[in-house]
């Protein structure tokens, strides 16, 4: 994984909670709205709409450069619109995460493996 998949996928983890929670917040002022004379529903609808038009973009990033199969990004997408999927998303991404780096470190090590004490490549 390069670098920029790598800061794709963890720009779309890091908005995905903030988003959830924004959504929760959004659905506990529509309550409120109804039940008191509370409204706070046109600040919680900006502040997740930015949330929730951030993820979508870093999800359509994120998906590009990934290479997710159809299955993988529909699913990010769906977790994106359901009131706690932003933390269930963020939970697959930061394993995903976490399965790249252990990845990379092994591909590293086998490379440093195939090269001799002076930098020659072995036979």
């Amino acid at each position: 994984m390069d670098i920029k998949t790598a800061s794709a996928l963890r720009r779309l983890r890091l908005v995905s909670a903030p988003e959830a929670v924004s959504f929760l917040l959004l659905l506990v002022c529509s309550v409120l709205k109804r039940t008191t004379d509370f409204n706070a529903v046109p600040v919680m609808g900006m502040v997740h709409g930015v949330l929730f038009i951030l993820y979508v973009i870093f999800w359509a990033d994120a998906w590009n450069r990934a290479k997710w199969p159809a299955k993988t990004g529909v699913l990010y997408f769906v977790l994106s619109v359901l009131p706690t999927g932003g933390f269930f998303a963020e939970r697959k991404l930061r394993h995903e995460a976490e399965n790249a780096v252990d990845a990379a470190i092994a591909a590293r090590a086998r490379q440093e493996q195939g090269q001799g004490q002076d930098g020659a490549v072995k036979a």
